[in-house]
C-alpha cells in the first residue's frame, strides 16, 4: 500500500496549445512517486486536445463542454479528480524536478495548513519575482492585494531576501497547492469571479474557518504571465475592480465591509480618472461597468446555489489576528504612491496582523 499522498497536478487550458507545447515538458519531469498529471480543457478551438493526445499521451485529459472561465473550469474538472492534494498550475509555468516535495512536506507538517504556494519567479527574467504571487500574497486594510517581492508594478530582484517560509494571506492560483478535503469544504472557487482574485477569495474563506495559507521558500517555479488576458486588456480591468469589491463584501464583517467598500469606491474613481488622463477610455469604462455590476448584484437576493459562496456565518468567534494573519493594517496606496515605498521590506512589519 502506498502511504505517499496522491498528488494531482491539474492545468486548466483554454486555447493554450502554444503554452502546453512549451511548458508541459517541464511538468512531466516532476518527481513524485504518487502523481497524476491532468489537463482540463475549457472547450479550446486551437487544437489543444489533439496536441495533447498526439504529443503527451501520458497526460489525462478532462474536457469541459464550454469555456467556464478559471473558476467554473476548475470546479468542473476537479469534481472528476481523486487525490489527497491538488496542484493548480497555469499552463505557462516552468517547473523544476524537485518543486513538489518541499511544499507537500510543509503542508504535511501541520493539519491546519490548507493551501501553500512556492516562490514564483519570472520566466522572462529569472532573477526577478513574477507579478502573480512572487514570495507570497498579502492584502491591505482596503482590499488591495500585493506580494512579498511585488507591490503594484514594482517587481523586486530575488536576492535571497525572502528565503523564510511562513504564513501569508493568499497563495497565487498560478501554482497553488491545496488539500482536497479543504477544497471540498470550501466548495471550490466562487464561480461569480470567473477569473482574477478567486484564489484570494478562496484563501480568505479558508482563513475565516481557522486554516493557514503558507509560502514555501524552498520550492520555486517560473511563470510567463499574461497567457490568457494581458495586463492591457479592459476585460481584465473590469474583473479586477468588480471582483475586488465582491471579495470585500463576502469576507469582511458587514459594518466593516460597508466602510471599506465605501472608501474603495472613491479610490476607484481616482483610478478611473487616471485611466482617462492616460487616454485609456476602455479601461475607465471597465471600472464604471465593474461598479454597475457589483451594485446591481447587491440588489439581487444572494443565490445560495453558487459554488464557493459559503462564507462561514460563525467566523467572528475566531480571534481577529488568526482570521487576518497576513493582512496589512495600513494602506498600500499611500505607502507606494505617496511615501514612495517600493519594496515589501520597506513596509513596517509591525503593521501586519
Amino acid at each position: 500500500m502506498n502511504d505517499t499522498p496522491k498528488v494531482a497536478v491539474v492545468i486548466l487550458n483554454w486555447n493554450g496549445a502554444k503554452h502546453l507545447s512549451q511548458f508541459l515538458p517541464s511538468v512531466l519531469t516532476s518527481v513524485w512517486s504518487n502523481m497524476e498529471i491532468i489537463v482540463g480543457d475549457n472547450a479550446s478551438t486551437d487544437g489543444s486536445v489533439e496536441l495533447l493526445k498526439r504529443d503527451f499521451p501520458s497526460v489525462r485529459i478532462i474536457e469541459n463542454d464550454e469555456n467556464y472561465g478559471f473558476t467554473g473550469g476548475y470546479n468542473k474538472v476537479l469534481q472528476q479528480v481523486e487525490a489527497d492534494y491538488y496542484i493548480l498550475l497555469n499552463s505557462d509555468v516552468e517547473v523544476c524536478p524537485g518543486w513538489i516535495e518541499p511544499v507537500i512536506s510543509l503542508m504535511e507538517s501541520d493539519p491546519l495548513i490548507a493551501v501553500a504556494a512556492p516562490k514564483i519567479k519570472s520566466y522572462l527574467q529569472k532573477d526577478h519575482f513574477e507579478h502573480a504571487g512572487a514570495a507570497g500574497g498579502f492584502i491591505d486594510s482596503f482590499g488591495y492585494p500585493f506580494c512579498r517581492g511585488r507591490i503594484f508594478y514594482e517587481i523586486e530582484e530575488d536576492k535571497g531576501q525572502y528565503e523564510q517560509s511562513g504564513e501569508v494571506f493568499w497563495a497565487s492560483g498560478a501554482a497553488m497547492f491545496i488539500k482536497k478535503k479543504y477544497w471540498d469544504e470550501a466548495n471550490g472557487f466562487d464561480e461569480r469571479f470567473f477569473a482574477h482574485m478567486e484564489e484570494i477569495d478562496l484563501c480568505w474563506r479558508l482563513k475565516n474557518k481557522g486554516y493557514k495559507i503558507m509560502y514555501c521558500a524552498s520550492s520555486e517555479v517560473f511563470h510567463l504571465g499574461g497567457g490568457t488576458l494581458n495586463t492591457e486588456n479592459p476585460f481584465k480591468t473590469y474583473l479586477n475592480f468588480r471582483n475586488n469589491l465582491l471579495l470585500l463584501k463576502k469576507n469582511l464583517p458587514y459594518w466593516k465591509s460597508v466602510y471599506v467598500i465605501s472608501t474603495r469606491i472613491w479610490l476607484d474613481f481616482i483610478a478611473l480618472g487616471r485611466f482617462l488622463s492616460e487616454g485609456k477610455r476602455k479601461d475607465a469604462w471597465a471600472v464604471s461597468k465593474a461598479h454597475q455590476n457589483f451594485f446591481m448584484n447587491m440588489l439581487k437576493r444572494a443565490n445560495p446555489k453558487i459554488k464557493g459562496d459559503n462564507t462561514s456565518s460563525d467566523l467572528h468567534h475566531l480571534p481577529l489576528a488568526k482570521q487576518l494573519k497576513g493582512m496589512y493594517k495600513g494602506c498600500i496606496i499611500v505607502d507606494f504612491f505617496i511615501k514612495k515605498k517600493r519594496s515589501f521590506t520597506e513596509l513596517n512589519q509591525e503593521d501586519f496582523y
